[in-house]
């Protein structure tokens, strides 16, 4: 299972750190789907924020930072 971090900057200046994982993929395949649903404004990803799961959509995001192996730092 490919997990990556996200650092998803809102359009408002919030900042979030979630997580996107894939089941049975590799990590360039996640980050090359997690940047093409982004990137419509339509798109949405399921993501995870601590113990939560959240829905995240493309609308309210300015920037996306992404890191395949832990926190963004």
């Amino acid at each position: 299972m490919a997990r990556i971090v996200l650092r998803i900057r809102m359009i408002s200046g919030d900042h979030l750190d979630l997580t996107y994982e894939e089941p049975g993929a590799a990590d360039d395949v996640t980050v090359q789907h997690a940047v093409t649903a982004l990137a419509s404004d339509s798109g949405l990803l399921r993501c995870r924020h601590g113990d939560r799961d959240m829905v995240l959509f493309s609308r309210g995001v300015a920037a996306v930072e992404i890191a395949p192996r832990g926190a963004v730092l």
